[in-house]
């Protein structure tokens, strides 16, 4: 695995974050279990290529500006603008190597499914990642999860068919299933979803229809109403005839 080592500073917690992030620099914190928390700051690009690899299931060695030893460190959890994807914030769990933890680790799917080659299948990944417990020292980077197995239909992979150390805990239900084949559709089912997917187009666009029509009655300009003439007033010829 490449070099996971990763540098930061102290940061000043009355500079704000926007000025950092113009000079490159991503705001960060590390705390753990009985550790004082520590503001920080730390080079966006290297922790982009080390959150590459390590992502949130590797140990990294944390060194902090003005101390002698790195701390062993979990990427516990990155912030990201929801526009550009960019890392706005990042913490860091500094972890005891005595104590166990508990972390998320993915699962990487590898060979081709016999069922999705040769029977024209759809490869079901039920679930991408799992919760474990295990020491530091003996926590996965990945778990690997071997489709060849999968040459029926009704054939499946369980938590419980993962081939996992017994250092490592998988806190979840062993019978939950990881993955699956599922049978490619019959002409008739692509003719039916095909038919749905028309019904609800022309209901949106009657929708549509109806919404823009509205609109033209209200904005239309409002018809002046009819005054009855007023009356006249009578002449004295006709005040007399009365």
């Amino acid at each position: 695995m490449a070099d996971l080592n990763l540098k930061t500073q102290i940061r000043n917690i009355k500079e704000k974050s926007a000025s950092l992030r113009k000079k490159g620099m991503i705001p960060a914190v590390i705390y753990g279990h009985q550790v004082k928390n520590i503001p920080l700051a730390v080079d966006q690009k290297e922790f982009s290529n080390v959150f590459e690899i390590a992502q949130e299931s590797t140990i990294i060695p944390l060194k902090i500006e003005g101390e002698k030893k790195p701390r062993n460190v979990l990427i516990k959890e990155v912030q990201k603008d929801p526009v550009s994807d960019v890392c706005i914030h990042v913490d860091f769990y500094q972890v005891k190597m005595t104590e166990k933890i508990a972390a998320s680790v993915m699962l990487k799917f590898k060979g081709t499914a016999p069922a999705v080659k040769d029977l024209g299948g759809v490869l079901i990944r039920n679930i991408v990642e799992v919760e474990v417990s295990c020491l530091p020292a003996d926590l996965p980077h990945e778990i690997l999860v071997p489709v060849d197995n999968l040459k029926a239909f009704d054939d499946i992979i369980h938590i419980k068919d993962l081939d996992i150390s017994k250092k490592v805990e998988v806190l979840a239900n062993p019978s939950e299933v990881v993955a699956s084949v599922s049978p490619p559709r019959s002409e008739e089912e692509l003719a039916a979803l095909e038919e749905e997917v028309e019904e609800k187009v022309e209901e949106v666009e009657g929708v549509k229809e109806e919404a823009e029509q509205d609109e033209a009655e209200a904005s239309a300009p409002a018809e002046p109403e009819e005054s009855s003439p007023e009356e006249s007033p009578a002449s004295p010829e006709e005040e007399k005839s009365k």
